[in-house]
């Protein structure tokens, strides 16, 4: 008897056809070349290079942003809880809404110490476990720990969160677009900038020479940006950008509103505190020169003396909280105010101004603007002396004045 009906299942086949197709039948494969689709070839091997290449790169920004967080909630976090949880802080820190996740971070430190992962002493502790969601998470939970040294929450939290993409992409080997790794390395240069792990900026890395100034280089002087007025050149050069790692400076104007209103007071306590030496120049709230501008602009009498005067309260806050106090100097002049000029690191050969020249009936907001680069710059190098720019005369000019002005207490 065969499968599938026997002989009487063999009745109903036609004479000559097979039994091929028949229920129950078994067909047999035919034989192959076994090792013939196991090879690549080099257009595959160039992908899967370039796969590589970009989620090693990645890696490297995620591994960088990773342990930076894990450094600051170790320093913030670790003091509040250790000394009254000891070695169990973590567990302390993360309550009742973490608990599912620092226990799953202790389970995997127990395995690994009895299989001998722990390579390093270092990191045989709970927090070398946990991944960055969940260092996020700390820091979200404990933010006004943490709000003491970080301004925007908000900003943090986003740049975290873009980077969540293309951590589930490398970690599960998946294919990196370009687009997502250039995304993954904007926002982790923007958190490790957030979280204060940057170097100090120079003028080429807060304004990158472009193609145009490398042409034409000392063509127009040191003038490497003209801008309509303040609004078109916050857009190019935010104000973050443009202060954020300098080592010196110096500021002279009616109310220094680009710096007052636009950076915070904060971020210029950790500027200051990472090295910074700063000198503002501000024009005599009760100085005629005051009233004059007041009528220039159509103010009403007091109404720009008061705005002066509340600036420099502020700087004063800022000035207060500072440790090394003489670093942060604050001086009113009482002479007509010509011009308006923020010198960044305007000692050394890369740095970079922003000047304002005032106009009758325009408020500084939308009265054009200069941007100037510090060195001089020259396409065909010859034994002529190199000739300052208006760079220089900004800075001997802010010296003048700050020389004839008085201190704020």
């Amino acid at each position: 008897m065969l499968p599938g009906g026997g002989e009487q299942g063999d009745r109903h086949v036609a004479e000559g056809a097979t039994a091929e197709g028949m229920p129950g039948t078994v067909s047999v494969a035919a034989p192959l070349e076994i090792g013939a689709e196991l090879d690549w070839d080099a257009d595959a091997w160039a992908e899967v290079r370039t796969r590589a290449r970009r989620a090693g790169r990645a890696y490297v920004w995620l591994n960088l942003v990773e342990q930076r967080l894990r450094a600051v909630v170790n320093a913030v976090l670790r003091p509040i809880y250790e000394p009254v949880h000891g070695e169990e802080w973590v567990v302390a820190a993360a309550g009742p809404a973490g608990h599912e996740w620092v226990q799953r971070a202790v389970a995997v430190r127990e395995v690994s110490r009895r299989k001998g992962f722990l390579l390093d002493p270092a990191d045989d502790n709970v927090l070398s476990f946990l991944t960055l969601p969940q260092l996020r998470e700390l820091v979200v939970q404990h933010w006004p720990c943490f709000e003491p040294y970080y301004d925007d929450r908000r900003e943090l939290e986003l740049a975290l969160d873009e980077l969540e993409v293309t951590r589930h992409v490398v970690s599960r080997n998946r294919a990196l677009s370009t687009t997502v790794l250039d995304q993954a390395e904007r926002a982790s240069a923007r958190v490790l900038e957030l979280l204060g792990s940057g170097r100090a900026r120079t003028a080429g890395q807060r304004l990158p020479v472009d193609a145009v100034e490398e042409l034409v280089a000392d063509r127009y002087a040191d003038v490497i940006g003209v801008y309509p007025d303040r609004v078109r050149l916050q857009r190019q050069l935010p104000v973050e950008n443009l202060f954020s790692g300098a080592r010196r400076l110096d500021a002279v104007g009616i109310g220094l509103n680009l710096l007052v209103q636009n950076f915070s007071g904060r971020r210029l306590v950790r500027l200051v505190e990472s090295g910074c030496r700063v000198r503002l120049l501000f024009l005599n709230p009760a100085s005629s020169a005051t009233r004059r501008r007041e009528r220039e602009l159509g103010l009403g009498r007091g109404e720009l003396s008061r705005s002066v005067e509340m600036n420099i309260m502020h700087m004063r806050r800022v000035r207060a909280r500072l440790r090394d106090q003489g670093a942060f100097e604050i001086q009113v002049f009482d002479e007509i105010p010509r011009f308006t000029a923020y010198l960044i690191d305007g000692d050394s050969p890369d740095g970079l101004a922003v000047v304002q020249t005032y106009l009758r009936r325009a408020r500084g907001m939308e009265v054009p603007v200069l941007v100037l680069r510090g060195g001089a710059r020259r396409v065909v190098a010859d034994d002529r002396p190199a000739e300052s720019g208006l760079f220089d005369v900004y800075r001997e000019e802010f010296e003048g004045i700050w020389a004839d002005s008085r201190p704020v207490s």
